[in-house]
């Protein structure tokens, strides 16, 4: 595991047409230093994988925004404040994938144990059902869903010691700890570092094993985002 000396450093490795899971519930968990030196890195024709498709006119929304981002998996593409996509969805140029919320997770979740493929009946009999291998269990239909596997891993974590174990905070934790397991390459950005032993080993949700890099902010995290 490494620490990252900054956000730059922190993304290297991530190119062209790399697929990149990133971690937040709106704005809750998402890691803005990390988004931002995306962004600088100037890596286009990316798949970004996220909750929600951006908010306002930084984070998700800043990197929608330069145009290098090729297509978006989400499950809530649009809100009040979600105008950046709009405008470029509208226009045509960027893809959208709409995955219901609890199939998004499962996706994610299903790359990092190594399962093929699962069955749900969340979509069965709408449009997002078109297309897809069907089968009935027990009377009821369902739909087979593939994993979301990913080149990179974009992260927030509240803690992380210094071999790379994570603990979360609140909202933040909803999407991070799946995230991580179901990349190449995993990076955590946190507001606290700090020495192996000082975390409680009940209280960690990531596991160092799943942890390449971590980039420590040394800032509060923002109370108003949970």
């Amino acid at each position: 595991m490494e620490i990252a000396p900054d956000a730059d450093a922190a993304v290297r490795g991530i190119v062209d047409g790399s697929t990149v899971l990133i971690g937040g519930f709106g704005r809750a968990g998402l890691p803005f230093a990390l988004v931002d030196a995306l962004r600088r890195g100037g890596a286009r024709e990316l798949t970004v994988v996220n909750n929600n498709a951006g908010n306002g006119s930084t984070g998700l929304a800043a990197l929608l925004a330069t145009g290098q981002v090729r297509k978006i998996i989400c499950s809530f593409p649009r809100q009040s404040d979600s105008f950046v996509f709009d405008e470029l969805y509208r226009a045509g140029r960027v893809e959208l994938e709409v995955v219901p919320q609890g199939n998004l997770a499962e996706r994610i979740r299903a790359a990092g144990a190594g399962i093929g493929a699962f069955y749900t009946p969340t979509g069965v009999g709408t449009p997002l059902a078109e297309g897809k291998e069907t089968r009935t269990i027990n009377g009821r239909e369902y739909l087979l869903e593939y994993p979301i596997h990913a080149d990179a891993a974009l992260i927030r974590a509240h803690t992380a010691d210094l071999a790379g174990n994570l603990v979360y905070r609140k909202t933040a934790r909803n999407f991070g700890p799946v995230m991580a397991t179901a990349a190449r390459l995993t990076v955590a950005e946190v507001s606290r570092l700090v020495p192996v032993g000082d975390l409680d080993p009940e209280t960690v949700v990531t596991p160092g094993i799943f942890v390449n890099r971590v980039l420590d902010t040394a800032q509060p995290i923002d109370l108003e985002e949970s």
